[in-house]
């Protein structure tokens, strides 16, 4: 009797909440905590800069705002962080693809050496990056010389802020999109292959719907990152005014000369252009979870 009472218990389905529930239950006053020092922060550091920003932009009237937006330097500095960022976010959208396509369908040697070195803007400073490029093309750099004898200019000009943005922004996409293509696997892929389906055929109507929202995700943060770029952008532009400024050195430049009005009004229009990003990054990132929530797991 006593075997079949203890074999019974055995039996009984374990009563235990599972983990995420035991999380749940906390004190109340815990979560209170927690909740205040996270709201704290965000208004704190985030919330009360950004009213900040755009008080001080609009403080002397919507006149002073636009004409502060409209200087030439200003205009210049608006057009040339478009370019950079219209020149190298297409560049690592087209390098982010051809990686995360090697490194998530094939094995090959060196591939944890090109993992290694996609992350390598990651953990060096944008400083350090922009100091590569002057020892590369500077006037006392290794091919300084044959770009000058073939009046070639790439420091101090646009195709050094697009190299140096294109430095600092190439890893977003593609790390975006390695582990979306390595949870995939291939077996979709190989399928239209043996069906006729050509190699562009198969990307184009396969590869891409199912990478499409992690692919955008990563253009946004490439995107992002390439148009507030400081440190790499400002060892290679020479601060030009009207030339080699971008944004975020212009900003820098108004601000050191006091000129705190056309500072701010130059950082409201970073600062939207953020904003939008930003929301762009949140309705992206849903439908990537959501894509991602349909990869069936094996």
């Amino acid at each position: 009797m006593s075997t079949q009472i203890s074999t019974t218990k055995h039996l009984e389905p374990r009563t235990e909440p599972p983990l995420q529930l035991q999380a749940t239950l906390e004190p109340v006053w815990v979560r209170i905590l927690l909740l205040t020092v996270a709201l704290a922060f965000v208004t704190l550091f985030l919330f009360i800069p950004l009213v900040a920003v755009f008080t001080e932009a609009l403080r002397k009237g919507w006149d002073v705002y636009l004409t502060s937006i409209q200087e030439p330097d200003a205009v210049s500095a608006i057009k040339l962080t478009l370019i950079a960022a219209g020149i190298a976010v297409p560049l690592n959208l087209v390098f982010g693809v051809a990686a995360a396509w090697a490194i998530a369908k094939f094995e090959f040697r060196g591939k944890n050496v090109l993992l290694t070195l996609i992350d390598l803007p990651f953990s060096v400073s944008p400083v350090i990056s922009g100091l590569i490029y002057v020892l590369l093309f500077g006037a006392q750099g290794w091919f300084g010389e044959w770009l000058r004898e073939h009046d070639i200019k790439i420091l101090f000009a646009v195709p050094g802020i697009v190299l140096a943005t294109i430095f600092v922004t190439f890893p977003f996409v593609a790390r975006e999109l390695i582990p979306l293509m390595q949870a995939q696997g291939s077996e979709e892929e190989e399928a239209a292959l043996v069906l006729g389906a050509s190699g562009w055929k198969t990307f184009w109507h396969v590869t891409l719907p199912n990478i499409k929202w992690g692919l955008l995700y990563g253009v946004i943060l490439c995107n992002a990152r390439a148009m507030g770029e400081f440190g790499a952008v400002s060892v290679v532009s020479g601060h030009i005014r009207g030339e080699t400024n971008t944004m975020p050195l212009q900003i820098e430049i108004l601000y050191n000369e006091y000129n705190f009005t056309a500072a701010f009004a130059v950082a409201s229009l970073l600062t939207l252009l953020a904003l939008v990003t930003l929301a762009l990054k949140t309705i992206v990132e849903w439908k990537t979870d959501e894509s991602r929530q349909g990869i069936p797991q094996e």
